[in-house]
């Protein structure tokens, strides 16, 4: 009688273990979580320079003056105390609508990438420091204990 050479259940059994033990040490390693987290604020220090570039280049268009015409509150003046970034019009001096800026500046108002892209608030914050002429736009939102923000 020849006999065939054949793997036995428990040498399957026990490969399987080890691929299953090999794999889930790679996923830990790998983190996902924390990789996805890292590239939301990545989108969220490009969205923040976007903004920025698109305000100081409504300033240099206008004479160093900001000017956008659909903003109810701040329509010759960017805000002196912290203001989110709206695309509709402001509630109250909170808030700064930038949809001035699309199309001619910008192709889009940029989204926090954890709000739904139609979402009428961006997620990001402008200051406009008048004793100096310093602007910031800030991501609150940052994850991983990381603080997104531009001044110029």
């Amino acid at each position: 009688m020849k006999r065939r050479k054949a793997f036995t259940l428990i040498e399957i059994l026990l490969v399987i273990g080890i691929i299953v033990l090999l794999a889930g040490a790679i996923i830990v390693a790998i983190n996902p979580g924390r990789q996805f987290a890292k590239a939301r604020n990545t989108q969220r220090t490009t969205d923040v320079a976007a903004i920025l570039s698109g305000i100081v280049q409504n300033m240099t268009e206008n004479q160093g003056r900001w000017n956008c015409t659909t903003s109810v509150y701040y329509a010759t003046s960017l805000p002196a105390s912290t203001a989110t970034i709206v695309s509709v019009a402001e509630a109250d001096n909170t808030q700064i609508n930038l949809s001035c800026l699309v199309p001619n500046i910008l192709p889009k108002l940029p989204v926090d990438p954890s709000l739904p892209a139609n979402s009428t608030t961006t997620g990001y914050t402008l200051r406009y420091e008048t004793s100096s002429g310093r602007i910031t736009v800030c991501a609150p939102s940052a994850e991983l204990d990381e603080t997104i923000c531009t001044v110029r």
